[in-house]
């Protein structure tokens, strides 16, 4: 467990204390990542719902494996130009992807502390296993859909250009373009919030041992 807390401080610093990703975080990320992965394997750990989420937290960095690959791939073979304009957007919204993630799943287990802390014995009912796979489903499914929409915007950005200006995809860009820029606005802010949201309570559940 004194791992999986290591990890953990690693990811809060990695994607709620940063302001942007770095080459030697991201590197550090993955290798903790990795590591995790190889821990919950073993059968000391025992299953929990914050073992559950920090297992679906390290999973959300192949992701970014999966980025860093095709991207070496893209530039040892070298691609079309509308081929990489593509595979470009697509790499950085499967990061996009990661980090919203991240952000959610370290937010969830965040709350967890907080219950676990103050309510242990109410929020019983709700900490369990079932629950945090269903959490994480959530989680996974919602930020793949953004996921779609933002490659679909860029997608329809890129073929813009080539299509009749009263083609019927023209009203289909114009939706798409507005709900991935409301969709980026929400979650920008929605990340400063998880930021807020965190910090405090954390501070919360620090002065409450130091109390005890």
């Amino acid at each position: 467990m004194k791992d999986l807390r290591r990890y953990l401080v690693l990811k809060y610093i990695q994607y709620l204390v940063l302001s942007s990703s770095y080459a030697v975080s991201t590197l550090l990320g993955l290798l903790g990542s990795l590591y995790t992965i190889i821990i919950l394997r073993s059968a000391k750990v025992s299953s929990k719902s914050t073992v559950v989420l920090i297992s679906s937290l390290a999973k959300a960095d192949l992701l970014v494996s999966v980025s860093i690959v095709s991207e070496v791939v893209v530039w040892t073979f070298g691609v079309g130009t509308s081929s990489t304009a593509f595979t470009s957007a697509l790499l950085q919204n499967l990061l996009t992807a990661n980090t919203h993630i991240s952000c959610l799943l370290l937010s969830c287990v965040a709350f967890e502390a907080y219950l676990i802390t103050f309510f242990p014995t109410e929020s019983r009912h709700l900490r369990t296993v079932k629950n945090a796979r269903l959490t994480s489903r959530i989680v996974w499914m919602l930020v793949i859909a953004e996921c779609a929409l933002f490659q679909t915007d860029d997608l329809l950005k890129a073929s813009s250009t080539s299509a009749p200006t009263r083609s019927p995809c023209v009203l289909l860009f114009h939706f798409s373009s507005m709900a991935a820029a409301l969709l980026r606005s929400l979650s920008y802010f929605l990340g400063i919030l998880l930021r807020i949201v965190n910090v405090y309570i954390y501070y919360k559940i620090f002065f409450s041992m130091s109390n005890r």
